[in-house]
């Protein structure tokens, strides 16, 4: 069994699922306690019952600021302490601007800027306290190029490029390291609303990734010597362009 993180307390947001349940198992394995933070609470303990102890549930409506008040001391209080945060949660809408929904925008940019910005904020002081830490961001290649197809979640994802770039400064001289993963399309219920041809063509020509190279891409970050940031990591499937 690999064991690189072994004694590390990780959480994961977003862990019922998708990416955030990947990592989290790919933590586990590396040794590390982890803490799966997701709303949906019967599929979650059913999730950490067979992951094992040190897979530990955390209930958390990260929309919900009174909830996400909570998080950290529920953490500090199964766990102990919490050396790595994976602000991975989020949501995706994509098409044309004109034919839009803005209340669709609203609950996705709610999710994947307000709420990422807040569970980062949540855990900073434990980090800044312990002069340790790691931090990352999933982000998004939406976040570095603009992705005609999809510009609200593309400007949801750049401003998460900018908010790890500037928080990384401000608390790299507490010994915390803030990163972003920037993974192409990646098979999860978040490309459930692509059109039907567009995934069809992307999936015959192997221009999807699987939610579990992405966790081994956040293992790589997490991984490196202490003296080393990897500030952004894009894996891209073979056949995109961008």
């Amino acid at each position: 069994m690999n064991e690189q993180l072994s004694g590390k307390v990780a959480a994961v947001t977003g862990a019922a699922s998708g990416i955030g349940l990947e990592c989290a198992r790919s933590m586990l394995k590396a040794g590390a306690t982890v803490a799966l933070v997701d709303r949906a609470g019967d599929s979650l303990r059913a999730i950490c019952a067979e992951l094992g102890p040190k897979a530990i549930p955390v209930v958390v409506d990260l929309i919900d600021p009174a909830s996400v008040a909570g998080m950290m001391p529920e953490i500090l209080d199964k766990a102990g302490r919490l050396d790595i945060f994976h602000a991975n949660a989020g949501t995706y809408v994509g098409g044309e601007i004109a034919t839009g929904d803005p209340d669709a925008w609203d609950r996705m940019l709610n999710l994947n800027v307000n709420a990422a910005f807040r569970s980062v904020h949540a855990v900073l002081p434990h980090m800044i306290e312990r002069k340790t830490g790691d931090i990352i961001m999933t982000s998004s290649i939406a976040g570095l190029v603009p992705v005609v197809w999809e510009p609200i979640y593309t400007a949801s994802k750049f401003a998460v490029q900018a908010f790890v770039h500037t928080v990384r400064r401000q608390v790299a001289s507490h010994g915390i390291r803030v990163g972003a993963v920037a993974p192409g399309p990646v098979v999860t219920a978040l490309i459930s609303d692509w059109p039907k041809d567009k995934l069809e063509q992307e999936l015959a020509a192997g221009g999807l990734m699987e939610p579990t190279e992405v966790a081994e891409a956040v293992l790589f970050m997490l991984t490196r010597p202490r003296n080393v940031t990897i500030r952004d990591l894009v894996i891209l499937p073979q056949s995109n362009d961008l």
